[in-house]
């Protein structure tokens, strides 16, 4: 028996109960037992039961749509579109289609007479339009997090944000950095205050003092950029930095290269291993007898490990630590990431999964498979790439 070809008389009849209570069961309604609307549901998927979309809108006079609400600075990121990407292909599969909501608020009972449910991603609390999104009538489920004063929303997916700076800053220390710097995003989103919180508890808790920056939550690869050589110039130490924003870790790569500073570890390529003077900002590689010649930039620093002795012919822009290699990374992973040159090595938050998840769950919350107030955990990865490799 195909998909196609099961009703609701074909499941009431394997489960042992009234077509209505087939129905009831299915759709969340009505006084069901909760062992009997479980056993209708196996029984359901077990057949490969598919409720008629159409009937069902008519039944229950839905829209056949669900609303998304992303935030204002969306059409400028990689991430939300992805997002946006799942969350559709995810809502077609249930029959739904998706209304791309503006960004405006005091609209929230219009929105609720045009969609079934709604999606409202990354939440800000400065947004004016999420509360009256929250308390529009329908179900509602949020891509992280609200932090701020309104309805409780019908759902939520969550990353661990904490865990992937925590990651990200943990990596850098275990490639050789001792002064991360993170460009950490303005904003009152669950991501952004998430990361602002962890650069300044690791510092804490490793003892060592994370260099903070604030820019703007979608900041540009140029305003990434001029933080970065101002942050370079006034505290030369730093060898690490970790960019928060999507699409912006390039101006940082950029910053590097005008401050004089290579990107990535320096290796010994006999022995793996890497040294580096963080007092003075030299770099050493004892490749054959101990002694080197190396510069990245103006070949004019020189180390001698015999002697004991360094010595550098420029102290560059940036400061007494020009030479001091910068390892790079990125809070989101994404093309610009990806292409960059070198790579760079970033958190991949899997945006489309992340779009399909949060769809996924309102549509179980509109179907009465999942109960109102799921929260549910996406998966993020670490994906290390040459900014803070070692050269081959």
């Amino acid at each position: 028996m195909t998909s196609r070809t099961v009703t609701l008389l074909d499941v009431a009849r394997a489960a042992g109960v009234s077509k209505s209570t087939v129905s009831d069961a299915l759709q969340g309604s009505g006084r069901v037992a909760e062992a009997t609307r479980e056993r209708v549901r196996a029984v359901a998927e077990e057949l490969g039961y598919r409720p008629n979309s159409a009937a069902r809108r008519l039944r229950r006079s839905s829209t056949g749509a669900i609303g998304l609400h992303l935030p204002q600075t969306a059409t400028r990121l990689d991430y939300y579109m992805n997002l946006a990407f799942g969350a559709v292909a995810r809502a077609q599969e249930e029959g739904l289609d998706v209304v791309l909501l503006a960004p405006a608020g005091g609209a929230s009972g219009r929105v609720a007479s045009r969609v079934d449910g709604l999606l409202v991603i990354d939440p800000e609390v400065g947004d004016s339009a999420v509360p009256g999104l929250l308390d529009a009538g329908v179900p509602v489920v949020t891509g992280e997090r609200y932090l701020g004063p309104a309805a409780a929303p019908s759902g939520a997916v969550i990353c661990d944000n904490a865990a992937s700076l925590t990651a990200l800053l943990d990596h850098v220390t275990e490639r050789g950095a001792r002064h991360p710097a993170v460009l950490a995003p303005a904003g009152t989103s669950a991501w952004a205050t998430a990361l602002r919180a962890t650069a300044a508890s690791w510092g804490q808790e490793h003892g060592v003092a994370v260099a903070l920056r604030t820019v703007p939550f979608a900041a540009t690869p140029q305003e990434a950029e001029e933080t970065t050589l101002a942050l370079l110039r006034t505290d030369p130490a730093v060898d690490a930095v970790i960019c928060a924003p999507d699409g912006a870790a390039p101006g940082v790569l950029r910053a590097a290269t005008t401050a004089g500073r290579t990107v990535g570890t320096v290796s010994d390529r006999t022995t793996g291993s890497t040294t580096s003077d963080r007092t003075t900002g030299s770099t050493t590689s004892d490749r054959t007898t101990g002694s080197t010649t190396s510069d990245r930039t103006t070949g004019s620093t020189t180390s001698d490990r015999t002697a004991g002795g360094t010595t550098s012919g420029r102290t560059g822009e940036a400061g007494a630590h020009p030479r001091t290699p910068l390892l790079v990374a990125s809070c989101v992973d994404g093309t610009a990431t990806r292409s960059a040159e070198p790579p760079v090595t970033a958190v991949d938050l899997r945006p489309a999964a992340y779009g399909r998840a949060c769809a996924e769950l309102l549509c179980d919350i509109l179907a009465g498979r999942t109960a109102p107030d799921t929260v549910r955990r996406h998966a993020w990865a670490l994906e290390t790439r040459a900014s803070t490799a070692p050269p081959r």
